[in-house]
Order: structure tokens, then sequence, then C-alpha cells
């Protein structure tokens, strides 16, 4: 079984890669959409990226159509609305399923390791039905934006439920413990 940083993948411009490139960073991935209700959370993981990458931190998108056809577009469309609508720098990878019998192979691993998201309001999920949408249960993805926390050996240490916004202090303190502090200082879990 490849580890998570050999599962082939497609940045968003369709070139092949995989997570190899991230090696040895704090990984933050997402599964992102452009018409969600929680598409403004691109601005705070945007800030969260700024913020941290020169600890070797990355925020890594991937966008899916899984939740009410909430990402229709292209690559194209993709990249151009997040670049132009939130200013983007992360980077974005190509459109994959997260969720189902066709889920992409990144995301088997991501949930088989972490099944069960932190959620930030318990009544996230039923808030979600009443707008009659249909809401999975774990270890399927709730929703867009849900959040997978890989640290630098690659292992899936923490999932925040898409209601988690970037600024949430968990969701922070949790980059932080696997990051160096921001004073140069040592950290054991680096």
């Amino acid at each position: 079984m490849p580890t998570l940083f050999e599962i082939p993948l497609k940045t968003i411009a369709g070139q092949p890669t995989t997570l190899e490139p991230f090696k040895g960073h704090v990984l933050l991935i997402v599964n992102t959409a452009s018409k969600c209700g929680l598409t403004p959370q691109y601005e705070g993981l945007e800030k969260l990226y700024e913020t941290y990458k020169h600890c070797g931190f990355d925020v890594l998108g991937f966008p899916s159509n899984d939740f009410a056809g909430q990402e229709p577009g292209s690559s194209e469309e993709i990249q151009n609305f997040c670049t132009t609508s939130f200013n983007i720098t992360f980077p974005l990878f190509e459109k994959v399923v997260v969720t189902g019998p066709e889920k992409a192979p990144l995301y088997q691993e991501l949930t088989a390791a972490q099944p069960v998201a932190k959620v930030a309001d318990p009544e996230f999920k039923n808030k979600l039905r009443g707008y009659g949408l249909t809401v999975h249960e774990a270890p399927e993805l709730t929703w867009n934006f849900e959040k997978f926390l890989v640290n630098r050996r690659g292992e899936v240490v923490a999932r925040f439920a898409p209601d988690t916004l970037p600024t949430d202090p968990a969701l922070v303190q949790a980059i932080e413990r696997e990051l160096p502090p921001l004073d140069g200082g040592a950290n054991t879990n680096a």
C-alpha cells in the first residue's frame, strides 16, 4: 500500500504529481467548493497558509463536486475563481471524489486514518438536513471544507468538520502543535 506521499494526484493544471513535494511539511488537506455557503473559508485558509508557510506548513485544496453540485466548474474555472475572488496562493489540485464507492485513494486513506471529525457545532449536520441536504455519516465526509491535519511524518493527526472555521482556536492550536514555535525554539512534535 502506498504512503500518503506516493498516492497519484493531479495538480489543478492537470499535471501528474503526488504529495512527495510536501514531505516533511505539516499539511491541512481540505475539500473545497466554489458555490457553497462555506466558500468564504477560502479567505481564512489563505490567511493560515500565509501565516505558517515559512514554518513548513501547507494548505492543500482538493475541489470536489460531491455535495449538492457546489463545485461544477472546470479546473480552469476553479483556479480563476480562487485567484480572483480570494487571492488563493496555496496549492490546488484537480477535482476529486471524496465520498462513496468512487472515493479518491487520498480520501480513502484520510478517512481510514481519521474516521470521525471534531465538530465546532454539534447541530451542524441537523442544520444541513434542515436545508433538505443529504448528510453522510462517518467515516464519510459531512460536507465541503472538511479539514485533515497531517504531521511531518505523513500521519493524519486530526480531522475537523466543515463548520470548523480556519480561525477556530482548536484548529489553530492543532496546527501550531505540529509546527516549530514561531520564536524558533524546539518542538518535540516536529
